[in-house]
């Protein structure tokens, strides 16, 4: 199964998050690659305490607006193969690739390559894609699709990103 976490609202990784550690509650294995993020979000600090959980971030944390340079591009590829290797591995019930589809709408990875690693994806694997700018043919490929929207934010009053809220 795909499900995909899109919009322009907050809440993406946060959901994926949370289906992470219901299915690791369940006793499944998960693997979070994040594409884009380098740093110690206060979530890290409980996900690497959980056995089952493996993550691992793939960017420099500074492209999400912004064109992606020569190595935001090696970056996500290579982020990408690893995520296809934990896939492959049929180590993990469920994989969670925060961000890909920030890296896709970019173009630091190939739409073709995504495509072909959800084609290849065993069935007993759920697939997560968190991410704006969800491509349509991911939304088709996908079997769940949450847009999350933004109706109204604390940032357009000036409220700065919090520790523990957003980061």
């Amino acid at each position: 199964m795909l499900q995909v976490y899109t919009g322009t609202g907050k809440g993406k990784t946060t959901a994926s998050l949370g289906l992470a550690i219901r299915a690791s509650g369940a006793g499944l294995k998960v693997y979070i690659g994040q594409f884009v993020k380098k740093g110690c979000y206060s979530e890290l600090k409980l996900l690497k305490k959980i056995k089952n959980i493996t993550l691992e971030q793939y960017g420099r944390g500074c492209f999400i607006k912004a064109k992606p340079t020569a190595l935001d591009h090696k970056l996500a590829k290579a982020g990408l193969f690893k995520a296809l290797n934990a896939i492959c591995s049929s180590k993990y019930q469920m994989v969670i690739l925060d961000e890909i589809n920030i890296v896709l709408s970019l173009g630091a990875i190939d739409l073709e390559d995504v495509v072909n690693i959800i084609k290849n994806t065993p069935k007993k694997t759920e697939l997560v894609f968190t991410g704006r700018n969800a491509h349509p043919k991911i939304i088709a490929m996908a079997d769940l699709v949450s847009e999350i929207i933004d109706k109204k934010h604390y940032y357009q009053k000036g409220v700065k990103a919090r520790k523990g809220i957003e980061f």
